[in-house]
Formats: C-alpha cells, sequence, structure tokens
C-alpha cells in the first residue's frame, strides 16, 4: 500500500513545483517586461513594441534556458531582493545577449 501512495505524493510535491514555477515567472515576467518597456523608452525615446516582443519573447529567453524558468528566475530574485537587483540580474544576464542578437540583426537585415 505504500508503494502505491508514493508516486501520488510525488505527483503532487510536482504539481507544487510546477504552480510554484508558474507563479514565480508570472511575477518574473512582469519584471522584465518593465525592465525592457523602460530600456527601450531610455534608449531610442519611443515605444518600440516589436522590440519589447523580441526581447520578452520565449524565443529570446530559450537562449538561456527554459523560458519558464528564466522569468521565474527574475521573479524569484525580485521577491526576495527588490526591482534593482532583478534589474541588475537582467542587465547582466540577458541584457548583452539581447544586444548582441539586435546588432547581429541590424547587420543581416533580418
Amino acid at each position: 500500500m505504500l508503494a502505491l501512495d508514493a508516486p501520488l505524493m510525488a505527483s503532487t510535491q510536482d504539481l507544487d513545483l510546477t504552480q510554484r514555477l508558474r507563479e514565480n515567472a508570472w511575477i518574473g515576467d512582469a519584471v522584465l517586461e518593465l525592465y525592457v518597456r523602460s530600456l527601450i523608452l531610455k534608449q531610442q525615446g519611443k515605444v518600440d513594441a516589436e522590440m519589447k516582443t523580441r526581447f520578452t519573447c520565449n524565443q529570446f529567453l530559450s537562449c538561456t534556458g527554459n523560458p519558464t524558468a528564466v522569468e521565474a528566475d527574475i521573479g524569484v530574485i525580485y521577491q526576495r531582493e527588490g526591482l534593482e537587483p532583478a534589474f541588475a540580474w537582467i542587465r547582466k544576464t540577458l541584457e548583452p545577449l539581447f544586444l548582441k542578437q539586435e546588432a547581429k540583426r541590424k547587420r543581416t537585415g533580418k
């Protein structure tokens, strides 16, 4: 009987972890959006929804890992340490890669 209960408990724990990951990612997504929108306005002086989408899309985030996990990392940093540490993580981890991709995109015209 105990052996039958173990997989059920494991799957319940997996569901809890998945739920926490989604919740943290939901918060992290909002923090990332705020960072990117602020960055674009500061650098370009105008709204650029296409650039914002390129920076925040799952295709870009997957360059550094599972997109949900990346957003969850941002969410955890924000919840534990605040907005500026979360922004600093984005600035250090994601922004250089994004700028590199943007430079390449401009060179190739894609």
